[in-house]
């Protein structure tokens, strides 16, 4: 959960937020197959609550006022991972900024998974 604070008031930006806003991101970029799971405890709640948890793949932590995006992706077999994760976080910055004015400080990637059709 990230807090904003402002002369208003306060704003609460959830992790679901977060995720939506940064899967609908990640899915418009070529080579990407899905997210994954972040940790053991979100690979559980995957398990009993079916495979679309809302912040599958997604956590974020502000840091002195800007965001740190860490992500866990499955790509497909054969493509450049290099270019691809370039791409990610280009997309995920842009979108993360344009849509709350917060800076993102990193964008962390891990390619969990290499998907074959």
């Amino acid at each position: 959960m990230i807090k904003i604070y402002n002369p208003q008031g306060k704003i609460i930006l959830s992790n679901d937020f977060f995720a939506g806003l940064v899967g609908n991101a990640i899915t418009s970029c070529y080579g990407v197959a899905g997210m994954s799971v972040a940790n053991a405890k979100d690979g559980m709640r995957a398990v009993m609550f079916g495979s679309d948890i809302p912040e599958k793949g997604v956590v974020v932590k502000e840091d002195e006022g800007q965001l740190i995006i860490d992500l866990h992706i499955k790509i497909t077999y054969g493509v450049n991972i290099a270019t691809i994760v370039d791409n990610i976080k280009e997309r995920v910055a842009y979108a993360v900024e344009h849509a709350t004015n917060l800076k993102v400080k990193a964008i962390n990637v891990s390619v969990d998974d290499i998907i074959t059709d």
